[in-house]
């Protein structure tokens, strides 16, 4: 799906503070389901920035491999490497013009056992939140699905681009997984994995008895990033000494700082959503400015 750093949104809605970054609807047969798409993850809380000695923070900027000079946007094209350093230019022109037609429906093509689906093709998870005041049907749809024990495939389009996705429902929220197609799944023999062989009773005993020894029901909460928590604890015990303290200028500091992003419970986002607790406000549409490229003289 969508890459969760681009800042660009797709119409989503807001819910309690929360904003989505696509909204439409479901559809199969006669059913239409009004939704809003939110990620069901956030990155990870190690963020390192490149700074240089002094705290200011650095900037990206395109170089030239060939005679190391510095690139203006508009002297940049894209391009489909078809062989070794052989390159086919496409404008950006030709890709709008074979882009996938934007729709805002999530088009569900069929039900399936969530047995069917190979765990190696999903890929990220998202929250299906109610919109438009469609509670009731987004409810029945979720009880529908949950008691069948199926889960639906669909398709839908955003920021140009058409993803396959899983609609799963749990507890009485829609869940969307977005899948892998076929040709990004490796072979295990590309990899070099070797065939199935057979294996002694004894072997296969021992095995049993150690995984049995092994079992019970995991908690999450029980797995923490390590490196991210040793991290903070470096850093803060530097800061408290004093240590390697450096502090951009505050013209650097303020041309370079983000947005801060709350963090918020998702899942209480979608009670309230289901309780119909508040109004919810059209997100407003940012529009990304393109630019079209010309080839940069030699």
């Amino acid at each position: 799906m969508a890459n969760d750093d681009e800042e660009v949104s797709d119409g989503g809605e807001e819910s309690a503070g929360y904003r989505s970054f696509w909204s439409g609807t479901i559809t199969f047969g006669l059913v239409t389901v009004p939704v809003a798409l939110f990620p069901a993850s956030r990155p990870r809380g190690v963020a390192l920035r490149m700074i240089d000695g002094e705290g200011t923070p650095v900037g990206r900027r395109y170089v030239c491999s060939k005679d190391g000079q510095d690139l203006e946007w508009d002297e940049i094209v894209r391009g489909y490497e078809v062989s070794k350093g052989k390159f086919v230019v496409v404008s950006d022109d030709e890709l709008e013009a074979i882009e996938p037609r934007k729709s805002r429906e999530i088009d569900l093509r069929l039900f399936v056992p969530h047995d069917d689906i190979d765990p190696v093709y999903f890929e990220r998870a998202y929250y299906l939140a109610p919109a438009g005041g469609a509670n009731k049907a987004y409810r029945l749809l979720a009880a529908v699905m949950e008691k069948s024990g199926r889960i639906g495939i669909a398709t839908f389009v955003m920021r140009a681009r058409e993803y396959l996705v899983a609609i799963i429902a749990e507890k009485g929220i829609l869940r969307a997984e977005t899948l892998r197609f076929q040709d990004e799944i490796r072979k295990p023999g590309e990899v070099g994995l070797p065939k199935k062989g057979k294996v002694s009773a004894a072997a296969e005993k021992k095995f049993e008895t150690l995984i049995t020894k092994h079992s019970g029901r995991v908690d999450f909460h029980e797995f923490l990033d390590q490196y991210a928590k040793n991290l903070d604890e470096l850093v803060e015990k530097k800061r408290r000494e004093g240590k390697d303290v450096v502090k951009a200028p505050a013209e650097a500091a303020s041309s370079s700082a983000g947005g801060e992003t709350n963090v918020i419970d998702l899942m209480q986002v979608l009670r309230r959503s289901l309780a119909g607790e508040g109004a919810r406000k059209p997100a407003k549409r940012v529009a990304a400015a393109t630019k079209k490229s010309s080839r940069r003289k030699s």
